[in-house]
């Protein structure tokens, strides 16, 4: 993830760990942190600057000229002033070196002044053996990893590269965050340790962190802000103790209890080794999931004297109607019961529910409950495809307005089951690269030629078939893998634009990038380093984003600044779908949009409908009206391209020009729209 290159925020805290004597001057010249070694070497104290403000440039800084002085209250760059001579308040002259730093305190600018002394370089007494002591048994007490002040690591130790299973060459230049699982839950804490550090201060704690191979293991944290005279600049120290083994340990014991003590029922780890035993014995059963509908607000609006008596009640209903077959308590609200009966059994629950209801104090409470069953091995083979086609049906009685107890269709438990086998494949497709990518042309409306190529990945595997886009996209976004298909796609993008610029073919070629993508914030410097790489032009390069990314973009900045140092590099961006989201006049406005791309379902209906005309008609006048560029997509109609090009439409894409092919026929498409 790529941090902006910001003045580094810092308080008194950190400026007092220094191990130099420090201060902070504003952009007026007043002293506003004065640490204790500057205290302790050149024996001025704080009120001094508060009684004298001009102290600072007539005493302790007298040596250096107006100009250099001013230099140091603009911070515009970094500055270092090597043999420096400062005055100390009994008249005596010290030699030092002097660093100058751009910071940002209590949100505005500043500057930090490091003084490094010749004879004199730390806060232990000027004793460096203790220092080295201290520094020699943490290194081989704990895991340590240096990163610079963009998040890059820049220095481990072996213990570290022992535990992660990196190598120095593999792991050096890698992010902070590549180094924690990539999920919303972790992707909040390493934001949060960032965020910490980054403002001067120490974050602790536990945390949990991915081997290079992506096996989980904890450690504890202690992640310090520090200062390298090397780099003159903020680096940050984490120290990190394995507590991988401590963590198990306590995860095998919370497992011994398998018993929920509130109803008596199975928990869940002990609902998944009994249904476990039961595939491996080749049983037939139905797995029934069943969830109280709004319990929250039930249990708010029934609060009896007995918090318990609303799932002890609905727990009694359900032993005395599912008598001999097996039940859990998955959580709060929500319970398994494994049974051997028929549909039309299970359904009767929401019958016996009405006619015994559950009583909080005289008033009968309103209970709902959404059911979803599912027979095993029928539907579903394993307990995490059970347990997944349970909350599909779930979602699905819910979404109808709940209290039912359904089965899914066989389509779906197809479509669930060709889900999990594409997720197992993705990893497989990605390792042994057996994605591709192909191209689909955009041209002038009235030219025909050819103007750029939309990048779509496709994969075709060996046990499931074609796997297309719109079937793709989705689970790798669930999976977290959509990064490593947006790397791959942007690299062959890459590639064959140069391939088509040395031809002679003035071709762009669009990207499509997700939000989930742009939230890592090392997006923008990982694609102009695979543009350095691949020598690719950046004005060869379009990427386009959807309006669900362009609304959330506009509440996150780092997303906006991102975008914005791509477009300053010369990549357009292109907004898909246009009409099909909720649409914000805001983003407009707030992201660096060039073309508009009309989306394929107006087009298709563009012929049927004359309100679908007057619609398409204003899309192209909103577009022109921004000095936008108007893309068509799902043009399959010399009718239809008549109509766009009437209504002032710049470009179409569909299969009316080509659906997309191989890169070979691109080029000879391309060619022969010059000819």
């Amino acid at each position: 993830m790529n941090q902006e290159k910001t003045n580094m925020i810092v308080d008194e805290t950190l400026v007092n760990l220094s191990p130099f004597p420090s201060f902070v001057l504003n952009r007026d010249g007043q002293v506003i942190i004065w640490n204790d070694l500057s205290k302790r070497y050149f024996g001025y104290e704080m009120e001094d600057f508060l009684i004298t403000p001009s102290a600072i440039k007539t005493g302790l800084l007298s040596s250096l000229s107006t100009e250099a002085y001013q230099n140091i209250l603009l911070g515009k760059e970094s500055l270092l002033f090597e043999k420096a001579q400062l005055l100390t308040k009994v008249d005596t002259m010290i030699d030092s070196t002097i660093i100058t730093s751009n910071i940002t305190i209590n949100n505005e600018p500043a500057t930090l002044v490091t003084c490094i002394l010749e004879n004199s370089y730390t806060r232990m007494d000027d004793s460096m053996q203790g220092l080295k002591d201290l520094m020699n048994g943490l290194y081989s007490s704990y895991m340590v990893v240096t990163v610079d002040a963009e998040g890059l690591i820049i220095n481990c130790n072996p213990n570290f590269l022992a535990i992660s299973h990196w190598t120095p060459k593999r792991v050096l230049g890698k992010t902070f965050w590549q180094l924690f699982p990539d999920n919303e839950s972790n992707m909040k804490v390493t934001d949060t340790i960032w965020k910490t550090i980054n403002s001067g201060q120490i974050w602790e704690g536990e945390v949990e962190k991915i081997t290079k191979d992506g096996s989980p293991y904890w450690v504890y944290l202690t992640a310090i802000p520090t200062y390298s005279p090397a780099t003159k600049n903020y680096e940050f120290v984490l120290f990190e103790k394995d507590i991988t083994n401590e963590r198990k340990m306590k995860h095998q014991l919370e497992k011994i209890a398998y018993i929920d003590p509130e109803t008596g029922l199975m928990n869940a780890h002990r609902l998944e080794q009994v249904v476990n035993d039961m595939i491996e014995e080749k049983r037939h059963f139905s797995f029934v999931y069943i969830s109280i509908d709004k319990y929250y607000t039930i249990k708010e609006l029934h609060n009896s004297q007995r918090e318990d008596n609303l799932i002890t009640e609905f727990t009694k209903r359900m032993k005395i109607y599912f008598q001999d077959s097996e039940m859990a308590r998955i959580n709060e609200h929500e319970f398994v019961v494994i049974t051997p009966l028929g549909e039309w059994f299970t359904q009767g629950f929401l019958t016996y529910l009405k006619q015994n209801p559950i009583y909080s104090g005289n008033v009968a409470v309103p209970i709902s409950i959404s059911g979803g069953i599912t027979r095993s091995p029928q539907d579903q083979s394993t307990f995490p495809h059970l347990m997944k086609a349970s909350l599909a049906t779930i979602a699905n009685v819910r979404e109808a307005g709940g209290d039912n107890i359904v089965s899914l269709s066989n389509a779906t438990h197809k479509a669930i089951n060709r889900k999990s086998i594409i997720e197992k494949r993705l990893l497989l497709a990605l390792d042994q690269q057996n994605l591709k990518v192909f191209y689909q042309p955009q041209v002038d409306i009235h030219t025909g030629k050819f103007l750029a190529v939309e990048a779509l990945v496709r994969w075709e595997d060996d046990e499931i078939g074609v796997v297309k886009p719109e079937e793709l996209i989705p689970i790798a976004e669930e999976t977290g893998l959509i990064n490593n298909i947006g790397s791959f796609v942007i690299e062959e993008a890459c590639k064959q634009a140069v391939k088509w610029h040395k031809a002679g073919l003035d071709l762009k070629v669009t990207i499509n990038l997700s939000v989930r993508e742009f939230r890592d914030k090392n997006m923008a410097k990982s694609i102009l380093s695979t543009l350095e790489s691949t020598n690719c032009p950046a004005n060869l390069i379009q990427i386009e984003i959807t309006e669900k990314f362009a609304l959330e973009a506009e509440a996150e900045t780092s997303i906006i600044k991102q975008m914005r140092q791509l477009e300053e590099e010369g990549i357009v961006f292109i907004l898909d779908d246009f009409g099909t989201g909720y649409a914000s006049f805001r983003y407009m406005q707030l992201l660096p949009i060039e073309t508009l791309k009309i989306d394929q379902t107006f087009i298709h209906s563009l012929l049927q409908s004359e309100k679908t005309q007057r619609l398409i008609h204003g899309m192209v006048q909103f577009g022109k009206s921004m000095n936008l560029t108007v893309l068509a997509e799902g043009v399959e109609t010399k009718e239809q391209q008549k109509l766009l090009q009437e209504y002032g439409c710049d470009s179409i894409q569909g299969y009316l020009i080509s659906k997309p092919v191989s890169e070979k026929i691109i080029t000879q498409l391309a060619l022969n729209s010059i000819k």
